[in-house]
Protein backbone atom coordinates (compact mmCIF):
# COMPACT_ATOMS: atom_id res chain seq x y z
CA UNK A 1 0.00 0.00 0.00
CA UNK A 2 2.85 2.23 0.75
CA UNK A 3 4.15 1.68 -2.65
CA UNK A 4 1.18 2.48 -4.20
CA UNK A 5 0.80 5.47 -2.51
CA UNK A 6 4.57 6.51 -2.98
CA UNK A 7 3.87 6.01 -6.91
CA UNK A 8 0.35 7.76 -6.89
CA UNK A 9 2.39 10.74 -5.28
CA UNK A 10 5.15 10.51 -7.44
CA UNK A 11 2.80 10.29 -10.94
CA UNK A 12 0.94 13.37 -9.03
CA UNK A 13 4.13 15.39 -9.44
CA UNK A 14 5.27 14.28 -12.96
CA UNK A 15 1.69 15.48 -14.05
CA UNK A 16 2.16 18.65 -12.64
CA UNK A 17 5.71 19.16 -14.02
CA UNK A 18 4.84 18.24 -17.40
CA UNK A 19 1.42 19.99 -17.62
CA UNK A 20 3.89 23.15 -16.53
CA UNK A 21 5.97 22.15 -19.23
CA UNK A 22 3.23 21.81 -22.26
CA UNK A 23 2.88 25.48 -21.37
CA UNK A 24 6.11 25.90 -22.13
CA UNK A 25 6.52 24.19 -24.95
CA UNK A 26 3.61 25.99 -26.85
CA UNK A 27 4.49 29.56 -25.69
CA UNK A 28 7.11 31.76 -27.54
CA UNK A 29 10.65 30.31 -27.28
CA UNK A 30 11.92 34.46 -25.76
CA UNK A 31 11.70 33.25 -22.34
CA UNK A 32 14.63 33.73 -20.54
CA UNK A 33 16.04 30.94 -18.60
CA UNK A 34 15.77 31.10 -14.83
CA UNK A 35 17.78 32.00 -12.36
CA UNK A 36 20.54 30.00 -11.06
CA UNK A 37 20.68 28.24 -7.56
CA UNK A 38 23.12 29.92 -5.82
CA UNK A 39 24.63 27.03 -4.19
CA UNK A 40 25.29 25.09 -7.36
CA UNK A 41 25.52 27.62 -9.85
CA UNK A 42 27.18 30.77 -8.88
CA UNK A 43 26.89 33.35 -11.65
CA UNK A 44 30.92 33.72 -11.70
CA UNK A 45 30.75 30.17 -13.21
CA UNK A 46 27.47 31.02 -16.19
CA UNK A 47 27.57 33.22 -19.00
CA UNK A 48 25.05 35.87 -18.31
CA UNK A 49 23.58 36.00 -22.50
CA UNK A 50 20.34 34.06 -23.03
CA UNK A 51 20.70 31.81 -25.58
CA UNK A 52 18.99 33.70 -28.23
CA UNK A 53 22.02 35.69 -27.92
CA UNK A 54 24.64 33.36 -29.37
CA UNK A 55 25.15 32.58 -32.61
CA UNK A 56 22.93 29.87 -33.85
CA UNK A 57 25.63 26.77 -34.71
CA UNK A 58 25.09 25.15 -37.89
CA UNK A 59 23.99 21.24 -38.17
CA UNK A 60 26.73 19.36 -40.47
CA UNK A 61 24.54 17.35 -43.41
CA UNK A 62 23.35 13.85 -41.60
CA UNK A 63 23.96 10.28 -43.14
CA UNK A 64 21.77 7.77 -43.92
CA UNK A 65 20.83 6.24 -40.65
CA UNK A 66 20.67 2.96 -39.48
CA UNK A 67 19.18 0.74 -36.44
CA UNK A 68 20.41 0.36 -33.22
CA UNK A 69 19.08 -3.32 -31.44
CA UNK A 70 17.88 -2.67 -28.15
CA UNK A 71 16.58 1.12 -28.14
CA UNK A 72 12.89 1.12 -28.41
CA UNK A 73 10.15 3.99 -28.50
CA UNK A 74 8.10 4.82 -25.40
CA UNK A 75 4.84 4.36 -26.94
CA UNK A 76 5.24 2.96 -30.46
CA UNK A 77 8.13 0.39 -29.78
CA UNK A 78 10.15 0.96 -32.71
CA UNK A 79 13.70 0.57 -32.59
CA UNK A 80 15.96 3.80 -32.86
CA UNK A 81 17.10 4.65 -36.21
CA UNK A 82 19.78 7.16 -36.11
CA UNK A 83 23.54 7.64 -37.25
CA UNK A 84 26.37 9.77 -36.83
CA UNK A 85 30.20 10.50 -38.49
CA UNK A 86 31.11 12.54 -36.18
CA UNK A 87 30.09 12.66 -31.95
CA UNK A 88 30.64 14.94 -29.24
CA UNK A 89 30.88 13.32 -26.03
CA UNK A 90 30.46 15.79 -23.33
CA UNK A 91 30.58 14.90 -19.56
CA UNK A 92 29.17 16.81 -16.83
CA UNK A 93 32.87 16.88 -15.53
CA UNK A 94 34.41 20.36 -13.90
CA UNK A 95 37.27 19.94 -15.78
CA UNK A 96 35.61 21.58 -18.98
CA UNK A 97 34.71 25.40 -16.77
CA UNK A 98 36.49 27.94 -18.25
CA UNK A 99 37.37 25.47 -21.16
CA UNK A 100 36.56 27.20 -24.24
CA UNK A 101 35.65 24.42 -26.12
CA UNK A 102 31.55 25.44 -27.24
CA UNK A 103 32.46 25.71 -30.98
CA UNK A 104 34.36 22.78 -31.13
CA UNK A 105 31.79 20.54 -29.70
CA UNK A 106 29.04 22.44 -31.77
CA UNK A 107 31.03 21.33 -35.40
CA UNK A 108 30.66 17.55 -34.45
CA UNK A 109 27.68 16.13 -36.39
CA UNK A 110 26.00 14.87 -33.11
CA UNK A 111 26.44 15.77 -29.93
CA UNK A 112 25.70 13.21 -26.74
CA UNK A 113 24.98 14.77 -23.03
CA UNK A 114 24.16 12.79 -20.08
CA UNK A 115 20.99 13.31 -17.84
CA UNK A 116 20.40 17.28 -16.65
CA UNK A 117 23.52 18.41 -17.51
CA UNK A 118 22.77 21.87 -18.87
CA UNK A 119 24.20 23.53 -21.92
CA UNK A 120 22.18 26.83 -21.19
CA UNK A 121 24.51 29.35 -19.45
CA UNK A 122 27.28 27.33 -20.46
CA UNK A 123 27.93 27.25 -23.99
CA UNK A 124 30.89 28.62 -24.17
CA UNK A 125 32.77 25.62 -22.21
CA UNK A 126 30.04 22.74 -23.52
CA UNK A 127 28.44 24.13 -26.82
CA UNK A 128 24.52 25.06 -26.73
CA UNK A 129 23.48 21.84 -28.97
CA UNK A 130 22.21 18.60 -28.44
CA UNK A 131 21.38 15.41 -30.27
CA UNK A 132 20.96 12.59 -27.96
CA UNK A 133 20.58 12.82 -23.89
CA UNK A 134 21.37 9.59 -21.97
CA UNK A 135 19.91 9.65 -18.90
CA UNK A 136 19.02 7.57 -15.64
CA UNK A 137 15.78 6.74 -13.83
CA UNK A 138 17.06 8.53 -11.11
CA UNK A 139 17.37 11.57 -12.66
CA UNK A 140 13.99 11.84 -14.38
CA UNK A 141 11.96 14.03 -12.41
CA UNK A 142 15.54 16.14 -12.45
CA UNK A 143 15.31 16.26 -15.88
CA UNK A 144 11.49 17.60 -15.79
CA UNK A 145 12.49 20.14 -13.65
CA UNK A 146 15.06 21.25 -16.22
CA UNK A 147 12.02 22.68 -18.44
CA UNK A 148 13.89 24.98 -20.45
CA UNK A 149 16.29 23.17 -21.17
CA UNK A 150 14.03 20.38 -22.98
CA UNK A 151 11.99 23.16 -24.22
CA UNK A 152 15.02 24.16 -26.21
CA UNK A 153 16.27 20.38 -27.46
CA UNK A 154 12.60 19.06 -27.31
CA UNK A 155 11.95 19.32 -31.00
CA UNK A 156 15.20 17.08 -32.14
CA UNK A 157 16.57 16.00 -29.30
CA UNK A 158 16.34 11.83 -28.52
CA UNK A 159 16.44 10.51 -25.23
CA UNK A 160 17.55 7.77 -24.61
CA UNK A 161 16.48 6.64 -20.76
CA UNK A 162 18.03 3.21 -19.15
CA UNK A 163 16.79 1.79 -15.38
CA UNK A 164 16.29 -1.51 -14.01
CA UNK A 165 14.13 -3.95 -15.44
CA UNK A 166 11.49 -3.49 -12.64
CA UNK A 167 11.12 0.16 -13.79
CA UNK A 168 10.71 0.01 -17.21
CA UNK A 169 7.70 -3.06 -17.11
CA UNK A 170 4.83 -2.34 -19.52
CA UNK A 171 2.57 -4.04 -17.92
CA UNK A 172 1.32 -0.87 -15.61
CA UNK A 173 4.03 -2.06 -12.31
CA UNK A 174 7.07 -0.24 -14.25
CA UNK A 175 6.80 3.49 -12.32
CA UNK A 176 9.33 4.94 -14.47
CA UNK A 177 8.05 3.72 -18.08
CA UNK A 178 4.62 4.75 -16.78
CA UNK A 179 6.10 8.75 -16.55
CA UNK A 180 7.41 8.49 -19.78
CA UNK A 181 4.80 6.96 -21.07
CA UNK A 182 2.40 9.99 -19.60
CA UNK A 183 5.07 12.78 -20.71
CA UNK A 184 5.11 10.74 -24.55
CA UNK A 185 1.27 11.08 -24.51
CA UNK A 186 1.52 15.04 -23.36
CA UNK A 187 4.44 16.01 -25.74
CA UNK A 188 3.85 13.42 -28.60
CA UNK A 189 6.76 15.33 -30.27
CA UNK A 190 9.44 14.20 -27.95
CA UNK A 191 11.64 11.19 -29.35
CA UNK A 192 11.87 8.91 -26.16
CA UNK A 193 13.33 5.88 -25.85
CA UNK A 194 14.61 3.11 -23.20
CA UNK A 195 17.01 0.35 -23.13
CA UNK A 196 15.25 -2.57 -23.54
CA UNK A 197 15.48 -5.28 -20.63
CA UNK A 198 17.71 -7.76 -22.86
CA UNK A 199 19.81 -5.05 -23.92
CA UNK A 200 20.77 -4.47 -20.17
CA UNK A 201 21.39 -7.45 -19.83
CA UNK A 202 24.07 -7.61 -22.63
CA UNK A 203 25.43 -4.21 -20.82
CA UNK A 204 26.15 -6.30 -17.67
CA UNK A 205 27.90 -9.20 -19.71
CA UNK A 206 29.94 -6.49 -21.40
CA UNK A 207 31.18 -5.04 -18.23
CA UNK A 208 32.02 -8.78 -17.10
CA UNK A 209 33.57 -9.85 -19.95
CA UNK A 210 35.82 -6.31 -20.56
CA UNK A 211 36.92 -6.49 -16.44
CA UNK A 212 36.08 -10.43 -15.23
CA UNK A 213 33.68 -8.31 -12.71
CA UNK A 214 30.47 -9.24 -12.08
CA UNK A 215 28.62 -6.19 -11.59
CA UNK A 216 25.36 -7.67 -9.69
CA UNK A 217 27.98 -9.85 -7.09
CA UNK A 218 29.84 -6.99 -6.55
CA UNK A 219 26.75 -4.72 -5.67
CA UNK A 220 27.55 -1.96 -7.92
CA UNK A 221 25.68 -0.50 -10.76
CA UNK A 222 27.13 0.89 -14.26
CA UNK A 223 27.30 4.81 -14.73
CA UNK A 224 25.18 6.59 -16.98
CA UNK A 225 28.92 7.54 -18.69
CA UNK A 226 29.33 3.59 -19.64
CA UNK A 227 25.65 3.51 -21.69
CA UNK A 228 26.57 6.27 -22.92
CA UNK A 229 30.18 5.68 -24.24
CA UNK A 230 28.24 2.29 -25.28
CA UNK A 231 25.82 3.65 -27.34
CA UNK A 232 27.72 6.11 -29.33
CA UNK A 233 29.91 3.18 -30.05
CA UNK A 234 27.07 1.63 -32.18
CA UNK A 235 26.26 5.19 -33.32
CA UNK A 236 29.21 7.33 -33.92
CA UNK A 237 32.02 6.65 -36.62
CA UNK A 238 34.18 9.09 -34.70
CA UNK A 239 33.64 9.99 -30.77
CA UNK A 240 35.91 13.23 -29.56
CA UNK A 241 34.94 12.87 -25.41
CA UNK A 242 34.94 16.26 -23.41
CA UNK A 243 36.11 16.31 -19.82
CA UNK A 244 36.97 12.86 -19.27
CA UNK A 245 40.49 12.08 -17.50
CA UNK A 246 42.28 8.98 -17.90
CA UNK A 247 42.41 5.68 -15.56
CA UNK A 248 45.56 6.95 -13.40
CA UNK A 249 45.04 10.64 -13.41
CA UNK A 250 43.14 10.65 -9.91
CA UNK A 251 46.62 8.98 -8.74
CA UNK A 252 48.61 11.54 -9.44
CA UNK A 253 49.35 14.30 -6.58
CA UNK A 254 49.39 17.27 -8.60
CA UNK A 255 46.47 16.54 -10.68
CA UNK A 256 43.83 19.84 -10.59
CA UNK A 257 41.50 19.86 -8.10
CA UNK A 258 38.24 20.43 -10.02
CA UNK A 259 33.90 19.42 -9.02
CA UNK A 260 32.48 16.31 -10.03
CA UNK A 261 29.73 18.67 -12.27
CA UNK A 262 30.54 21.71 -14.05
CA UNK A 263 27.29 22.86 -13.22
CA UNK A 264 28.13 22.70 -9.28
CA UNK A 265 31.41 24.14 -8.38
CA UNK A 266 30.53 24.20 -4.45
CA UNK A 267 29.85 20.05 -4.75
CA UNK A 268 31.88 16.90 -4.31
CA UNK A 269 35.57 17.18 -6.22
CA UNK A 270 36.38 14.73 -9.00
CA UNK A 271 38.79 12.89 -7.66
CA UNK A 272 37.26 12.14 -4.29
CA UNK A 273 34.25 10.89 -5.84
CA UNK A 274 35.81 8.61 -8.05
CA UNK A 275 37.75 7.15 -5.24
CA UNK A 276 35.61 6.82 -2.61
CA UNK A 277 33.43 5.09 -4.87
CA UNK A 278 36.20 2.71 -6.45
CA UNK A 279 36.74 1.63 -3.12
CA UNK A 280 33.51 0.85 -2.05
CA UNK A 281 32.21 -2.40 -0.96
CA UNK A 282 28.62 -1.12 -0.32
CA UNK A 283 25.87 -1.53 -2.59
CA UNK A 284 24.83 1.52 -4.76
CA UNK A 285 28.63 2.36 -6.06
CA UNK A 286 29.36 3.06 -9.57
CA UNK A 287 33.15 1.69 -10.47
CA UNK A 288 34.23 5.15 -12.14
CA UNK A 289 38.04 4.35 -12.86
CA UNK A 290 37.50 0.94 -14.08
CA UNK A 291 35.21 1.83 -16.25
CA UNK A 292 37.37 4.46 -17.16
CA UNK A 293 40.62 1.97 -17.80
CA UNK A 294 37.98 0.48 -20.31
CA UNK A 295 37.30 3.33 -21.95
CA UNK A 296 40.43 3.73 -22.60
CA UNK A 297 41.51 0.07 -24.08
CA UNK A 298 38.55 0.70 -26.52
CA UNK A 299 40.52 3.79 -28.26
CA UNK A 300 43.10 1.29 -28.90
CA UNK A 301 40.47 -0.29 -31.55
CA UNK A 302 37.58 2.50 -31.94
CA UNK A 303 37.99 5.80 -33.16
CA UNK A 304 37.60 7.30 -29.68
CA UNK A 305 40.11 10.77 -28.73
CA UNK A 306 39.68 12.40 -25.76
CA UNK A 307 40.29 16.33 -25.12
CA UNK A 308 40.31 18.28 -21.95
CA UNK A 309 42.12 16.71 -20.71
CA UNK A 310 43.74 15.78 -23.87
CA UNK A 311 45.37 12.49 -23.48
CA UNK A 312 46.03 8.74 -25.42
CA UNK A 313 45.68 5.76 -23.42
CA UNK A 314 48.95 3.73 -23.09
CA UNK A 315 50.58 1.34 -25.14
CA UNK A 316 48.25 -1.92 -23.25
CA UNK A 317 46.43 -2.47 -20.07
CA UNK A 318 47.47 -5.50 -18.92
CA UNK A 319 44.05 -7.98 -17.84
CA UNK A 320 42.05 -6.25 -19.68
CA UNK A 321 39.66 -7.64 -22.77
CA UNK A 322 38.14 -6.03 -26.12
CA UNK A 323 34.82 -7.91 -25.99
CA UNK A 324 32.62 -5.25 -27.48
CA UNK A 325 31.26 -5.42 -31.27
CA UNK A 326 29.21 -2.54 -31.91
CA UNK A 327 25.01 -4.08 -33.10
CA UNK A 328 24.04 -2.60 -35.95
CA UNK A 329 21.68 -2.98 -38.55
Amino acid sequence: MKIRMCQGVGGIIIITMVTSFMLMYNSSSGDRPSAPSPQSSPSSHRLHAPASAMKKPERPKKLPTWTLEGYTGVMDHKPLRMHCTTCALVTSSGQLTESKRGEDIDRSECVIRMNDAPSVGYQRDVGQRTSLRVIAHSSLQRVLRSRQELFNASQDTVFIFWGPSNGMRRDGKGHVYNNLKLLKQLLPKLNVYIISRIKMQKFDELFKNETGIDRKSSSSWLSTGWFTMAIALELCDRINVYGMVSPDSCRSPSRPSVPYHYYEPLGAAECSMYLSHERSRRGGHHRFITEKTVFANWARTFNIHFYQPDWKPAAGIIGMNISYTPTVS
